[in-house]
């Protein structure tokens, strides 16, 4: 997985490459693993329909590169990834 400023190259399950932007990542000490939450580009050109927000789990390797995406298993984690986006997003609206 590599990326520039703020976007990663996510392969999906019909091995599609599709450039997404990186909403924020966070480590969660709870479950020892680094999260991920980004978005497909273009997709905010579409005002009709919410962005669908996507979140994987990664383990960064100890060169400081990020290492592959994993899927997220258990309902604990979405919950935690849940709340933590909701934090964000209300932090977001408060910022403008």
């Amino acid at each position: 997985m590599n990326h520039g400023e703020n976007n990663i190259t996510v392969v999906d399950e019909n091995g599609n490459e599709q450039l997404c932007e990186v909403l924020f990542t966070f480590d969660s000490e709870e479950f020892g693993k680094s999260y991920v939450l980004y978005y497909p580009l273009g997709a905010d050109e579409d005002d009709d329909e919410e962005i669908e927000i996507h979140a994987s789990a990664f383990t960064p390797t100890e060169d400081g590169q990020d290492g592959e995406l994993m899927p997220i298993e258990t309902d604990e984690e979405w919950d935690m990834i849940e709340e933590m986006l909701n934090t964000f997003l209300e932090e977001q609206e408060d910022g403008e």
